[in-house]
């Protein structure tokens, strides 16, 4: 019998980090909203009362950025001149600029060459090189790592409390994490919880353990726990200072929480503040929503999809599938599936999932991946039929 133990960690809303991504994914919902076309690529950076949005944006909507950004801040909990961020009194500095014409290029009207023949097509090219990653396994009913699931219900729960003024004097920053214990390869029970949560001045330490067990923790782990399960409220002690007064801010700095909580590999992009043309974003969609429905057709216990693309080309450069030995059929089969019900191509994907909407501000805390509280189009399970009959056919 093997045993080990393995982490993921998330971060609620009010992290400085997700902060950012918000910030980026709302200013990219407000211009999609009113320009489906618009390209889009912005970093955020956050500290103490200042908000710096550097980038390149291409549209024709005229869009009041202040506004939609002051809006994101407020909604996320900094409303108070007292945390040392707020959203009325933040300094706001943009740095955007126009797409180099030299991505516009590529991206506008990319040469597809299939198989070598001459044959080409105008297409959607890629927005940049790189590979991305998709991931499901049947550990949870979200198709998702055991340890990842929590720690996004538990940062959720934590955001939820406040907000609901069930425990008022919390502030929006915090962090959570999970250690899920697995025998024999099966999840077994959790071994840690860690809940560090900023917090008023005037709380004791002794109530905020306290009320975050009764009221975050043990509503989200009740059947996980018992008198074995470590749990951890804020380990260092006091947490008044925080979000972007207390640490710095980016964009994308929070990958592994976006995606599968170190279970699976990334291949480095991050999402928020990309338009759907940036593969980064939407090729990582379209691999988890191949691998959700792979898993829910019964054809893998666990599979792990890599795509990869070069600048300015349409198709994929390649496809790989990992089903770690738990494939009802070979893995170059269910590769074959998907390129044969998957349109891969930025284009494709785009119109399949539907990306030129503004959904994104939704997906920038919490998770984008396993979101059955949202309506993401690439969290559904429509294509499973396709897949296994393909996979039936080549049998």
């Amino acid at each position: 019998m093997s045993t080990f133990i393995f982490t993921s960690e998330s971060v609620t809303k009010g992290h400085p980090d997700k902060v950012s991504d918000i910030i980026s994914d709302s200013v990219l919902d407000a211009y999609i909203e009113k320009d489906p076309r618009a390209r889009v690529a912005v970093e955020t950076v956050v500290k103490n009362n200042t908000i710096i949005l550097v980038g390149e944006i291409s549209s024709a909507a005229e869009i009041d950025i202040d506004s939609v950004v002051r809006d994101a801040v407020r909604n996320i909990g900094y409303n108070r001149s007292e945390l040392g961020f707020d959203a009325d009194g933040a300094e706001i500095i943009v740095r955007l600029e126009r797409q180099s014409p030299d991505i516009a290029g590529g991206v506008d009207k990319a040469l597809e060459i299939r198989d070598g023949d001459a044959g080409k097509e105008e297409e959607i090219g890629a927005g940049d090189q790189g590979m991305m990653f998709g991931f499901a396994t049947d550990e949870t009913p979200e198709y998702m790592p055991v340890a990842i699931t929590y720690a996004h219900r538990l940062a959720k729960r934590l955001t939820d409390v406040r907000e609901k003024g069930i425990l008022p004097y919390l502030r929006p920053d915090g962090k959570t994490q999970v250690s899920a214990v697995y025998t024999d390869g099966e999840f077994t029970g959790i071994d840690t919880v860690v809940v560090s949560t900023q917090h008023d001045p005037d709380v004791t330490q002794e109530q905020l353990r306290e009320d975050i067990i009764k009221e975050v923790i043990k509503p989200v782990l009740t059947d996980k726990l018992n008198d074995s399960v470590k749990i951890l409220v804020n380990p260092t002690g006091r947490f008044v200072i925080g979000g972007p007064v207390g640490d710095s801010g980016l964009t994308g700095r929070k990958i592994i929480v976006d995606t599968y909580g170190g279970s699976a590999r990334h291949g480095g992009g991050a999402f928020s503040g990309k338009d759907p043309t940036k593969v980064d974003r939407s090729a990582a969609y379209a691999a988890r929503y191949a691998a959700k429905n792979i898993v829910a057709a019964g054809l893998a216990k666990k599979v792990e999809i890599q795509l990869a693309y070069a600048i300015g080309v349409a198709s994929p450069v390649s496809i790989n599938v990992n089903t770690f030995g738990t494939g009802t059929v070979p893995d170059d089969i269910i590769r074959e599936a998907i390129e044969n019900v998957l349109d891969l191509r930025p284009k494709g994907i785009i119109n399949s999932l539907g990306l030129r909407r503004p959904i994104y501000a939704q997906t920038a805390a919490y998770g984008h991946f396993g979101r059955n509280d949202l309506d993401l189009p690439w969290e559904k399970l429509d294509i499973t039929d396709q897949l296994r009959n393909y996979t039936e056919g080549r049998k």
